[in-house]
């Protein structure tokens, strides 16, 4: 029942920022106002106020305050965004890249540590949380694991065109680290090759023998939109950066691809996560 709550909560907080979108449309057409109209008074372009009310891009505090100022609106806006960061369910670095991510047509990442968020199983996430913060209240735990199971329902859906194409690249050392013990490595090894064989996902498992490569440090999450620019999400300890101009992105871009053209074919990374995963087992 608890999970179910807290997953209920997390749903709700990525559709508040539909609901934000959503009246600020309604509020901008009671005005009489067209897009580029309102844009002028906030100082952006057509195209964002489009992403705003679509809820495909979440608005800052400064646009928060002039929707208010722009629309009379007695400081709705800036109440409601506000509500919004508060009840944000994961740390605020990460926030942002989360909220993009049920809105995506294609998630790819590269992760050089651990199995990503996304194909993380309860016991996998719980000991990586424990690991992180061995001090955190065993229910903030909990609630955290909720969360981040909650995230991976964007790749359940049945009908492929109703969730994103996600492609991940895996350090080789991810397949040998006994996160959580044996027993939730075999159990986090076996889910990830399911999530394939359903072909939810696609993984590749970059071989130690490829040494030197075009990321060499931190996560890399690189998101594309039907609707908005594409973003690139960046990510070290304790540290994140959601990117969003093009230049950069392009770079990021072709930094994932030298990496899935070094990692090993998609049925031998699959053999290797099964390997891996029969071996804790033993």
């Amino acid at each position: 029942m608890g999970k179910a709550i807290r997953r209920s909560q997390f749903a709700q907080f990525r559709n508040g920022w539909k609901f934000f979108g959503a009246e600020l449309k309604r509020r901008r057409e009671a005005a009489g106002m067209t897009q580029a109209e309102l844009g002028l008074l906030i100082f952006c372009s057509a195209g964002y106020i489009s992403m705003f009310e679509l809820g495909v891009r979440k608005p800052d505090h400064d646009h928060a305050k002039r929707f208010d100022a722009a629309l009379q609106t007695d400081g709705f806006f800036e109440r409601t965004w506000e509500e919004l960061i508060k009840r944000r369910p994961f740390a605020e670095f990460f926030s942002d890249a989360v909220e993009h991510e049920p809105l995506a047509q294609s998630i790819c990442e590269w992760a050089p540590a651990l199995v990503p968020g996304l194909l993380q199983t309860a016991d996998y996430a719980r000991a990586v949380f424990r690991a992180a913060q061995p001090f955190l209240p065993e229910e903030e735990t909990e609630n955290r694991v909720a969360n981040r199971l909650a995230r991976a329902d964007i790749l359940k859906p049945a009908d492929a065109s109703t969730r994103p194409l996600y492609w991940a690249v895996l350090d080789e050392s991810i397949l040998h680290r006994p996160v959580g013990g044996r027993a939730a490595m075999a159990g986090q090894l076996t889910h990830v090759a399911r999530t394939v064989r359903e072909r939810r996902a696609l993984v590749q498992i970059l071989p130690y023998a490829v040494g030197a490569h075009s990321v060499m440090e931190g996560f890399l999450k690189l998101m594309t939109f039907v609707e908005a620019p594409p973003l690139a999400y960046v990510e070290g300890p304790h540290i994140g950066q959601l990117i969003d101009d093009p230049a950069l992105f392009a770079q990021y871009q072709m930094s994932y691809d030298l990496l899935r053209a070094s990692a090993l074919p998609h049925e031998e990374s699959l053999s290797l996560i099964e390997s891996a995963a029969e071996d804790f087992t033993k």
